[in-house]
């Protein structure tokens, strides 16, 4: 199987700093990889280069096997590559349907068509199954959870292949964190790639395929969940080594 997206020796220097240091990581369709390490590992710096907002200085990005230039967030996007960033980037004044298509509204004429957007709008947000009374009261109103879910549904409007989710569960309670599990789960049975950074052991555990921990920059290691014992990949976070007799995972477990 062709790998999703394939991040090859990224190189990233600010000044004096080495960001990342030939950072090599992969995503296959269907998989949900979990990004962890320390606050400075270097991994949001990685999703950021991914994502457009950063330009690496050496190394490669391929998507579906091909080498793509990402230069901006409009390339990612044009990929299939969606952010939802931890403060999720929603604007809080406004309701459920203007953020789902914010800075990339539809127009009839000269204005807004807003018919059409509501339509979208609840249509892919009940495909998430997540209960929104309303998509028409500013999402301040809403509660972490919803908020998620109006994040998550503006990435699969836009066709997103490959999800990136930067702490998605920080601020939510024990039932909340459970749904966003849960659409987790359903977006990985529909093939989407999802890497996952999460300060959360127990997260990453239940709805990670494999994890790549980093330290200082570099990648410490590439492991299968089901290999692993949290007190290994502790060992990884803090000590930089990988557990004795662990197989490197590159690839996805065979499904089935």
């Amino acid at each position: 199987m062709t790998p999703l997206v394939e991040m090859q020796n990224i190189c990233l220097r600010f000044g004096g700093n080495q960001a990342l240091d030939n950072v090599s990581v992969n995503l296959y369709p269907g998989e949900v990889v979990g990004l962890l390490g320390h606050n400075g590992a270097g991994k949001s710096t990685l999703i950021k280069v991914l994502s457009g907002a950063y330009q690496a200085d050496s190394g490669q990005i391929r998507v579906d096997g091909r080498e793509v230039q990402i230069r901006s967030p409009q390339d990612a996007q044009a990929l299939g590559i969606e952010t939802i960033y931890q403060n999720l980037a929603l604007a809080d004044n406004l309701d459920a349907v203007a953020n789902v298509f914010l800075g990339r509204e539809r127009v009839r004429g000269i204005r807004l068509d807003e018919d059409f957007m509501e339509l979208e709008a609840r249509k892919t947000l009940d495909r998430l199954r997540v209960k929104i009374p309303s998509l028409r009261v500013p999402v301040a109103q809403m509660s972490g959870g919803q908020r998620q879910t109006v994040a998550i549904g503006r990435a699969l409007y836009f066709k997103a292949r490959c999800l990136i989710m930067d702490e998605p569960t920080a601020a939510l309670g024990p039932e909340e964190t459970a749904k966003v599990g849960e659409l987790i789960k359903a977006l990985k049975a529909e093939g989407v790639g999802i890497f996952l950074i999460s300060h959360d052991l127990h997260d990453v555990f239940d709805l990670a395929d494999r994890i790549t921990v980093m330290k200082n920059g570099r990648v410490v290691g590439t492991v299968y969940t089901q290999d692993v014992s949290h007190d290994d990949v502790l060992g990884m976070i803090i000590g930089g080594v990988m557990p004795k007799g662990v197989r490197p995972a590159q690839t996805p477990l065979p499904r089935g």
